[in-house]
C-alpha cells in the first residue's frame, strides 16, 4: 500500500516521502498516529502544494544537524562507574548514561535513542560511540568508562614514548 509520510519514521523515510508498506502497518499503526495518510489523488496534488515547505524544514533540519556534528565529532566525554580489578564494571553503561554525560559536559541535548550503542558497555577504558543526529548525519564520540582525562593523557604521552622507541629501533636496525 503506497502512502504519504507525515514526519520521519526510521527505517522507512521523511516527511513527504511516498513509500509502499503493508497495509496492515498503515491503517494499524501509520494511519491511527497520524504518522502518514494514504497516497490518493487529492493527498498527492496537497503534497505537491507543500513540497516547498517540506524541502525548506528539511534543509533547517541538515544545517541543524551538521552543526550538532561539528560541536560533537571528536569530542571526549567522561561517564563515572565503579570498576572492578580487572577493568570490569558494575554494572554497565548505558545509552542514557552516555546521553547525560554529554548534556553535562558538552551542554548538548542528545535523545537517548539517538545513541547508537548495541550492547551496554561493561568494560573500562575508552570506546568510540555513533550518534545518529538526523538521517545519514552521524557524529563520533569518544567514552571514556572509568578513566579520568588525566589518565587518558597519561597513556597518549606513554604512547608517543613507545612510539619514539619503537622509531629509534627501527632505524637503529636499518643502519646495520
Amino acid at each position: 500500500m503506497k502512502v504519504v509520510l507525515l514526519g520521519e519514521i526510521k527505517g522507512k523515510g521523511g516527511e513527504g516521502d511516498v513509500v509502499d508498506v503493508a497495509q496492515g502497518y498503515a491503517e494499524n499503526y501509520l494511519f491511527p498516529k497520524k504518522l502518514a495518510v494514504a497516497a490518493t489523488k487529492g493527498n498527492l496534488k496537497q503534497l505537491e502544494e507543500r513540497r516547498h515547505n517540506i524541502e525548506k524544514r528539511e534543509a533547517v533540519r541538515i544545517a541543524d544537524a551538521n552543526a550538532l556534528k561539528e560541536t560533537l565529532e571528536g569530542k571526549h566525554v567522561v561517564v563515572d562507574a565503579k570498576v572492578g580489578d580487572e577493568g570490569i564494571l558494575f554494572g554497565s553503561v548505558t545509552a542514557a548514561n552516555i546521553a547525560d554525560a554529554i548534556k553535562a559536559q558538552l551542554d548538548v541535548e542528545i535523545d537517548r535513542k539517538r545513541v547508537e550503542l548495541g550492547k551496554p558497555i561493561k568494560v573500562a577504558g575508552t570506546h568510540e560511540v555513533t550518534i545518529s543526529l538526523y538521517r545519514d548525519i552521524r557524529a563520533v564520540v569518544t567514552v571514556l568508562v572509568g578513566v579520568t582525562p588525566e589518565e587518558v593523557a597519561e597513556e597518549a604521552a606513554t604512547a608517543e614514548d613507545t612510539t619514539e622507541v619503537a622509531e629509534a629501533v627501527e632505524t637503529e636496525a636499518a643502519a646495520e
